[in-house]
This record gives structure tokens, sequence and C-alpha cells, in this order.
């Protein structure tokens, strides 16, 4: 709100527990964001199971996330096709995966990852079987924190941006460097995701500030988050809301 910038809060599946639930994820999120004066969207990220991503849905979440890129493509579409079959009717969004972003920590070798590249003919495929909203594709990056910094196929990008209308997404965006994100940002890239790097911003904070109680703790966190959502909103060349819009 400060900075007049729109946000996407996300949650994956894989981190709900014992922390934070999805209904309580739900509750919060939709909080805020009915309360802005910016646009918020409430995401599920990496839903896996079909059950979770529609409670997701019924619960208030405004756009959700399947991911099917570990299975074939033909079975890639067809759980896509399950969820958008119950997203749209409700007016919620849908996001999915093909090539598949891998994780791990040492991504200097690209070769030595889990990493699978999206190809053009897929993404084209996949879009006009499942009528996907937005597609996060596989260009070199990786889920995580790096050692080294990773080579984006900049050039499998550009072709295809090219080839498809649909929003691309780029998952494992963090310690990517500012060079290669604000490029993906220039070149197609309509959404990136940074999980890793707001962790790393929180920790950076309480080094610097050192608290010694855990009010402190939560409010250098906090403060740490926010200096690094500023520094990507800069990166990315994000636009401010304009009401009009």
């Amino acid at each position: 709100e400060k900075l007049n910038m729109p946000l996407i809060l996300a949650v994956a599946e894989s981190h709900l527990g014992p922390n934070i639930n999805l209904k309580d994820a739900a509750l919060v999120g939709r909080k805020y964001a009915e309360n802005a004066n910016v646009p918020i969207v409430l995401h599920l990220d990496h839903g896996e199971k079909p059950e979770t991503i529609k409670q997701a849905i019924d619960l208030g979440f405004s756009s959700v996330m399947i991911d099917a890129s570990m299975e074939s493509l033909e079975g890639n579409i067809e759980k896509t096709c399950e969820i958008i079959d119950y997203a749209h009717p409700r007016g919620v969004v849908v996001e999915a995966e093909i090539g598949h972003v891998g994780t791990g920590e040492n991504y200097t070798n690209h070769d030595d990852c889990d990493s699978k590249y999206t190809t053009v003919e897929d993404a084209k495929v996949f879009i006009k079987e499942t009528n996907v909203d937005s597609l996060a594709v596989s260009i070199g990056t990786a889920h995580g924190m790096y050692k080294g910094t990773p080579k984006i196929n900049f050039e499998r990008l550009k072709a295809i941006a090219g080839a498809v209308d649909t929003p691309l997404v780029l998952h494992g965006g963090s310690s990517s460097g500012d060079d290669n994100l604000g490029r993906c940002a220039r070149s197609g890239i309509a959404k990136i995701n940074i999980y890793s790097d707001f962790l790393g911003g929180a920790m950076k904070e309480l080094k610097v500030e050192k608290p010694d109680n855990y009010l402190d703790v939560i409010a250098a966190s906090k403060a740490g988050v926010q200096k690094t959502l500023a520094h990507y909103y800069n990166v990315f060349g994000t636009r401010k809301f304009n009401a009009i819009d």
C-alpha cells in the first residue's frame, strides 16, 4: 500500500502444517486482501492434491496452482483440466507448470539438477488443451537458494513468449540475480516467485538488528521482508496500481 503496488500473496501446499493451515491462511489472507486499497491476489502455490486445491477455492483463494509437472504431458493436461473445470465457474484463476523446475542448492552446473526445460511445442499444446490462465515454465531456475548464478535460457523464453499469449510464470527466482530477473520481467515473464529471498531478507535484517526478544525478532523479520519486496518491485519494473485500470 505504501508503494501503491499490487501483490500476489501465496502459500504453498507443502508449507501447510503446524505453523499455518489452509483455513487460517484463507482467513488471514482474505482479511488483508479485502481491506487493502491495492489489488491483492490470494494464491495457493504448488497445489498437488486436488482436494486441497478445491478446498482452497471454496475457502476464498482467488488463484490456485496445480503442479502436475512431474506427470506426462497428457497426465498433466488431464489433472489441470480437472482443476480448471472446478475453478473457472467459481471465478478463480488457475496456474499450471510444464517442464519441471527442480530443487537443490548447487545449480552452477545445470546438468546436475532435476529440472526439465519447457519446450515451445508442449507449451502450445498444453495451453490449447487446458485454457489455463497462467503457465509456469522451466528455463534454468530452480527452487531454493543457489551457489553461483543460474544460467537462464533466454532464447527458450523468447521462443515460448512469442508463441503463446498466456501469461508466463517463473518459479525459483530467488538468488537468480537482479540482471537475470529484470531481463525475465522484460522478456515475457508476468509473475516471478521469490519466496526464499523473503526468508533471506528476514535473516539479513535479524543479523543486523540482533534482536534479543521475540517481539523484536518479529519486527526485524517483517522489516527485512518489506525491504526485499520493495527491492524486487524495482527490479521487475512492476507498474503502480491505477484505479482506472
